[in-house]
């Protein structure tokens, strides 16, 4: 007896990706105080939001570069239409252009670190450079959050 096997599609691929205007601020928190700083920092960016010049916003983002020494820099952020002067502690940024991996998560935000575990491993097989700038774009919150949608990206060196 034979078994069909359903090929299962590759876990991250390799996308070009475009320059994105983001309203962010910066920080660096400690690895495992990063949900309570995201909670935060989301708290003074969304108040401060409607009183800068931005444009049509967008989805909402976290750009984090390697951490070291067990901090994390991080920019969490949203997606903006244009420029903008920086108020208080939220500056004008962006997401970097070029090739980039991408992986979808879908599932629970604190399936994260599995997710990004899943894309350094697949650059690590692939033999893939990374350049040490990686984002995430959060899709509509789910009512489910095992639909949630994360879409991640690591920029290619």
């Amino acid at each position: 007896m034979f078994t069909r096997r359903s090929k299962q599609p590759p876990p991250c691929s390799i996308v070009t990706v475009e320059r994105q205007i983001t309203a962010a601020i910066k920080c660096n928190v400690p690895l495992s105080r990063i949900p309570d700083a995201e909670r935060s920092v989301r708290r003074t960016l969304n108040a401060t939001l409607p009183s800068l010049d931005t444009g049509a916003l967008g989805r909402e983002v976290t750009l984090w570069r390697t951490p070291v020494n067990g901090q994390i820099a991080m920019e969490p952020g949203t997606i903006v239409a244009r420029a903008f002067e920086p108020e208080d502690y939220v500056i004008c940024s962006e997401l970097p252009a070029g090739q980039a991996v991408h992986h979808l998560l879908v599932g629970p935000f604190d399936k994260l670190p599995a997710a990004w575990q899943t894309l350094f491993e697949w650059c690590a097989k692939e033999k893939r450079k990374l350049a040490g700038v990686n984002w995430q774009i959060y899709g509509e919150l789910s009512p489910d959050p095992a639909q949630q949608q994360t879409f991640l990206y690591a920029l290619l060196a």
